[in-house]
């Protein structure tokens, strides 16, 4: 039996975003809380604890974008940032977003995609969107940083680790684990995405005693209330 193919529900691209709907979507359920709170239970969002991972995030963001009509999607929640780039407590808007694991070993190191000449690893983020973004969170008094964000797989646990994403993807400001599955949904269905993560821990060795996972969660919320204030 041949089962046809739904087609995606798409927003009018002549309506300005103010007045279309925004899917937000995080991993797990505590980051979805944190954004709830933010956004005050304003009608204009959905948000979606899609699960943990690239492969999760991209099939549950799909899903979604297939049942009703969005102007913007959004990959929200806690992740790592680099030494230098993004400080625990901080923000990090994606200026691009980078599966910096999908490619291949060789003697002469990793290979991406792009590389391979299979595709690529890297989604663009709108420069506008983006540094509109970044500049009201700075405006609230947010300390925010606009960089490459990195999807990872496996989170990185070693300094040596952690030196080799930085040196892969020059600039990278944080890592963590949907961006690159929501942005490649959100791509599929002709829609922008952006990418914004708080700052729970650095990059690098696997500590979970520095980690500030419910200061993160304040500083989801927060950068969440000045998204409502952006698109209202």
């Amino acid at each position: 039996m041949i089962v046809p193919i739904r087609q995606p529900v798409v927003a009018n691209p002549t309506q300005p975003l103010q007045s279309q709907r925004v899917l937000v979507v995080t991993a797990v359920a505590q980051e979805k809380e944190a954004v709830l709170r933010g956004l005050g239970g304003s009608p204009r969002f959905d948000v979606l604890a899609g699960g943990v991972g690239p492969a999760a995030a991209a099939a549950s963001t799909a899903a979604a974008l297939t049942k009703s009509a969005y102007g913007l999607v959004v990959a929200a929640g806690i992740g790592g940032g680099f030494a230098g780039r993004a400080e625990v407590g901080s923000l990090v808007v994606a200026s691009e977003i980078v599966a910096a694991d999908l490619g291949a070993e060789s003697a002469e190191g990793f290979l991406s995609l792009d590389a391979l000449g299979l595709g690529s690893t890297r989604i663009s983020v709108d420069a506008q969107l983006g540094t509109r973004v970044t500049e009201a969170l700075r405006q609230a008094g947010l300390s925010v940083c606009y960089g490459p964000v990195l999807t990872l797989s496996t989170v990185t646990g070693t300094q040596a680790t952690a030196e080799e994403l930085a040196q892969r993807v020059p600039g990278a400001a944080a890592e963590a684990m949907e961006g690159y599955g929501v942005a490649v949904a959100a791509r599929a269905h002709g829609l922008p995405i952006l990418e914004i993560r708080a700052i729970s821990n650095r990059v690098g060795p696997r500590d979970r005693a520095a980690w500030r996972i419910s200061e993160a969660f304040a500083v989801l919320e927060a950068a969440s209330a000045v998204l409502l204030e952006v698109f209202s």
